[in-house]
């Protein structure tokens, strides 16, 4: 029996509840039953110590609980930190190389531009040396074909025949 129910005078009790009209034999089951009730749910100092301790326990618990998981947490975050560096170190790296090859790929670009384009300029001057050389035999041509009249003016004081000048057509 807890100490509340072992301070419960049952022999004070048993000897009031015959007094009032109980038979000694009811008035033991009533305490028996009263006993046994105090016993199971009342509370005494020694539980409510007991209780005050396992509460003790479980604060104890959870501060150790806190600071096993901010050293967890702390933890976590270098390991994030170092691996967001990493990371970081890693793309730099990857867009260093990017930038680079496209570097490289508009120079090669550029020199085949100027290339093609030096090629344009040569094919431009082919093409103009022959258009004016071809305007030229042309009109070499058209002037064998359709010579102009063309008079001939000895020098001054010279003794040379002179031909008739052919008429215009």
């Amino acid at each position: 029996m807890t100490g509340l129910v072992s301070a419960f005078d049952t022999h004070k009790f048993i000897k009031q509840m015959m007094a009032t009209g109980f038979t000694e034999e009811q008035a033991e089951t009533q305490v028996n039953l009263l006993t046994e009730i105090l016993g199971y749910q009342l509370s005494t100092k020694a539980d409510v110590a007991k209780l005050d301790a396992h509460v003790l326990e479980l604060k104890r618990d959870i501060k150790e609980l806190d600071a096993k998981t901010e050293i967890r947490l702390k933890e976590l975050d270098t390991k994030m930190e170092i691996r967001f560096k990493e990371l970081d170190t890693k793309m730099e790296t990857r867009l260093k190389e990017l930038d680079t090859k496209m570097e490289t790929r508009l120079k090669e670009l550029d020199t085949k531009m100027e290339t093609r384009f030096k090629e344009f300029e040569l094919r431009m001057v082919i093409k103009t040396g022959a258009m004016i050389i071809g305007g030229i035999g042309l009109l070499f041509g058209l002037m064998r074909a359709w010579p102009l009249p063309v008079q001939y003016v000895p020098p001054v004081g010279s003794q040379e025949m002179r031909l008739p000048v052919a008429p215009a057509r």
